[in-house]
């Protein structure tokens, strides 16, 4: 089953954040604690990191998107899962 990656809440009033950039393609393989996407919040930069290993399969979030925070971002799993 694939793990869906949220965008964090790294502070108590963060509200949204926007994705700058994917730092991995659909189809790589990610490890445990790789980035995977750089993004920006009201005050600083932030980058999401892979809270489990196994093969990026989807991206449900574009490059540019504002989004609330908690919202998921992508799905990590095993590279013949259909998703």
């Amino acid at each position: 089953m694939a793990t869906e990656v949220k965008l964090p809440q790294w502070a108590m009033t963060l509200a949204e954040g926007t994705i700058l950039e994917w730092k991995k393609d659909v189809g790589e393989f990610v490890g445990l604690g790789e980035e995977l996407c750089e993004v920006e919040t009201e005050k600083v930069t932030e980058y999401v990191e892979s809270p489990v290993e196994g093969t990026l399969l989807k991206l449900l979030i574009e490059e540019g998107e504002t989004i609330p925070v908690l919202t998921v971002i992508c799905l990590i799993g095993d590279p013949d899962e259909v998703v």
